[in-house]
């Protein structure tokens, strides 16, 4: 693949990952929630939908879409909605105001959230748990 062609899929999808961001973001800010709950949402369900893809696209390689697709979804758009920057913003601001143990249970729960996500994508697109209709089913 050409690497402008790589560099605009990856902008086009990161562009839509991060209109999706800051769609939860405004729900957060509508909704007067203080503690970065919606945060910790985007980086799990992110995580979840990254061990999905990763999945289909190790399970049926070639024929999953191919490269441009990869870039556009895995690079592009989740790496656009996904938040550890902001996680770790977060995190840092918990603790300069003296809110030692939300920080920590933040950054606890974020971790948590990140890797039973990744898991639980793995493991439905590998048909390992779910309702049985992975991949391998």
């Amino acid at each position: 693949m050409n690497s402008l062609v790589s560099f605009l899929v990856v902008f086009c999808g990161a562009g839509i990952g991060g209109m999706l961001r800051h769609a939860v973001n405004c729900i957060g800010r509508g909704l007067g929630i203080a503690f970065p709950w919606l945060t910790l949402v985007v980086n799990g369900t992110g995580c979840m939908l990254m061990g999905l893809i990763a999945g289909w696209f190790t399970f049926f390689g070639p024929r999953a879409g191919g490269q441009t697709l990869q870039l556009f979804l895995m690079t592009g758009i989740l790496g656009g909605y996904t938040t550890f920057s902001a996680f770790s913003l977060d995190a840092v601001l918990l603790w300069e105001r003296r809110q030692f143990g939300l920080a920590v249970l933040y950054v606890i729960s974020s971790i948590l959230a990140a890797l039973l996500g990744v898991l639980a994508g793995l493991g439905y697109s590998r048909g390992t748990f779910g309702p049985g209709t992975g991949p391998h089913v």
